[in-house]
């Protein structure tokens, strides 16, 4: 099983982190390792690959709070595990619970305030990211846990890259030209570099910042995409929690 882990959170033993890739329990088209049970899988495979994915990072189903990701700007304060309904973020400072985020080229972000002992996962393609949903995250993070800037550190996750992802002028119009780029009269917009200003606006330094170099759509080998398979594609999952420590 190939799992992506992240250089900054790792930094910090009180944290558990992992996000699956295709590769896993020698699974073959046209889903490979797929942990969502949305796409047409088999559900019994995909319970056999979310309970193996999460015994491989410390956790079991039980442990894990999932969302019908619908790309909005909800955001849900997690007491407990399970599937929490139609929202596209998470926040907890409760031990032991896994925050979940599918992903198959919207930019995933997982976020750990070191000194509060909170963690957020933030579901933002393009429609969440022009809601500023990870911005509305850091507001909730800063209001509730009076959260510092300083005192987060944040992955964000592998997703579709601008060279690989062609909107329409409909999405476009909706952009800073800074995230936007034309080539042959085709535009291409880049969501995770928006989603990076957001946390670089809000105050946290660059150096609390990693992000993933990882294409979805790119790397056919290793990670689902929608953009590039469509209806065959599956999903991964990344998963942060707290532990005791």
């Amino acid at each position: 099983m190939r799992i992506i882990s992240s250089n900054l959170l790792s930094k910090f033993p009180e944290i558990i982190f992992g996000f699956s890739t295709k590769i896993g329990l020698n699974r073959e088209a046209p889903f490979f390792f797929n942990l969502s049970l949305t796409v047409g899988d088999n559900p019994n495979i995909v319970n056999e690959n979310r309970g193996k994915f999460f015994s491989e990072i410390g956790l079991n189903s039980s442990q894990i709070a999932f969302q019908k990701q619908i790309h909005s700007d909800i955001i849900k304060f997690v007491e407990k595990p399970g599937l929490l309904g139609e929202i596209d973020a998470l926040i907890t400072n409760r031990i032991g619970i896994g925050l979940a985020i599918s992903a198959a080229d919207c930019t995933p972000v997982f976020i750990y305030d070191n000194v509060n002992r909170i963690i957020a996962a933030v579901h933002s393609g393009w429609r969440g990211t022009q809601k500023k949903i990870l911005k509305k995250v850091l507001s909730n993070l800063s209001f509730h846990y009076k959260s510092h800037p300083e005192n987060f550190y944040v992955f964000i996750g592998p997703s579709i890259s601008q060279d690989n992802y062609q909107v329409g002028n409909e999405v476009a119009v909706q952009f800073d030209q800074k995230y936007l780029k034309v080539e042959n009269q085709k535009i291409f917009l880049d969501v995770a570099a928006a989603n990076k200003d957001f946390l670089l606006n809000f105050g946290i330094p660059q150096e609390n910042i990693e992000v993933s170099e990882l294409c979805t759509y790119k790397e056919k080998d290793l990670l689902h995409s929608y953009r590039r398979d469509g209806e065959f594609s599956g999903r991964m999952l990344g998963v942060i929690a707290l532990k005791e420590f």
